[in-house]
């Protein structure tokens, strides 16, 4: 199949591979930010809770996987490399590999569905960053669009929310509570972008597609300081005042996130599954699209319909398909009013987690 690209690349947060690698890995996330260490220790032994390890990487292992076989099966066939933002395989190193290679034009798939700054402009920051070294060689590349309305996203969801209900008396699932949780973000940065839209989007179409009608968005994985606004309300105090309302159990989708990776199976998992528990509520969460196979189908659609410069956009519900190549101003780096520590108008700090 002729087309535009010689190549895909799998762009991903990165984790750590081991106890030895968590500091590094989190002094790799918050360079250059205004995070106190206490903070970064508070987070480290979220990581050691699991032997030091995130599964992020084994997971985009097994996606970098599928979507080499979708290629392969469906086409284009092109071949697909892998590079992460904060640790290894990382961007620089994958970029420098592409270009000795002699890859010219990169067609880059990004794993969050959202637009924000760390979960779009950031990754374009961090690409054009690991090219200019390359200078003349760099090869071009493109980000493919945000898919949070695409049915290859929303389809495997609404499945694995109606798996999760399966297990709820029939009789209950009509009160039943379901919360869609995303990363939150600080105010500054939500307000310049489209992402509480994109998420409220999200969960809508699933929870139709689901039959729920019960639902709410709520937000999870807070790593700002306490006098900076953030997304809200938690998940963990939602569900406190659900039980403070009566209602006995509670089913969680992490609609913000592609994978069961460390916000997944700590800040869901550990923290708000130890909060049901001790209240004797009833916890279930909802697994994410990870390798589902409709998903990975989804991904190769993404990178054909820029390959082949297709004019058709796929997308449901009531917004229209993300945009292709992204405006100068799109998702701007929150800025961090003064009270919140730091002079006025410096950047804020982002999440120390996959966005």
């Amino acid at each position: 199949m002729a087309g535009l690209y010689d190549a895909v690349l799998l762009v991903s947060f990165g984790g750590p591979d081991g106890p030895d690698d968590v500091m590094p890995f989190l002094e790799n996330v918050l360079r250059g930010r205004n995070v106190p260490r206490e903070r970064m220790l508070e987070v480290a032994e979220h990581y050691h809770h699991f032997g030091g390890r995130s599964p992020i990487n084994g997971q985009n292992l097994a996606l970098l996987e599928a979507l080499r076989k979708e290629l392969a099966d469906r086409g284009p066939a092109l071949p697909v490399y892998w590079g992460n933002r904060n640790w290894h395989p990382l961007l620089t190193d994958t970029l420098r590999e592409m270009a000795d290679s002699g890859i010219r034009r990169v067609a880059a798939f990004v794993t969050s569905a959202y637009s924000s700054y760390s979960g779009c402009r950031q990754y374009r920051e961090n690409i054009a960053a690991a090219l200019a070294p390359l200078g003349d060689r760099a090869p071009q590349v493109d980000k493919l669009r945000v898919f949070f309305n695409h049915p290859g996203f929303v389809g495997p969801m609404a499945e694995n929310l109606t798996q999760s209900l399966a297990a709820v008396p029939a009789d209950q699932r009509p009160s039943t509570p379901v919360l869609f949780t995303a990363h939150s973000i600080p105010v500054s940065m939500a307000d310049a972008c489209r992402y509480v839209a994109q998420l409220r989007e999200a969960s809508r179409l699933v929870a139709v597609a689901a039959g729920v009608t019960d639902w709410e968005l709520v937000f999870q994985s807070r790593s700002g300081p306490p006098t900076q606004p953030w997304l809200e309300p938690d998940v963990c105090d939602r569900i406190r005042q659900l039980h403070a309302a009566g209602q006995d159990r509670v089913v969680v989708a992490p609609i913000g996130f592609i994978s069961d990776h460390m916000e997944v199976l700590y800040d869901l998992d550990t923290e708000a599954a130890d909060l049901c528990r001790s209240l004797g509520m009833r916890f279930a969460r909802v697994a994410t699209v990870g390798t589902a196979p409709a998903f990975v189908a989804m991904i190769r659609d993404l990178i054909a319909e820029r390959h082949e410069a297709s004019p058709e956009r796929l997308a449901v519900g009531i917004l229209p398909a993300s945009h292709d190549v992204c405006p100068l101003d799109c998702c701007p780096a929150p800025q961090r009013p003064a009270a919140a520590g730091g002079p006025s108008g410096r950047p804020g700090a982002p999440p120390v987690s996959p966005a």
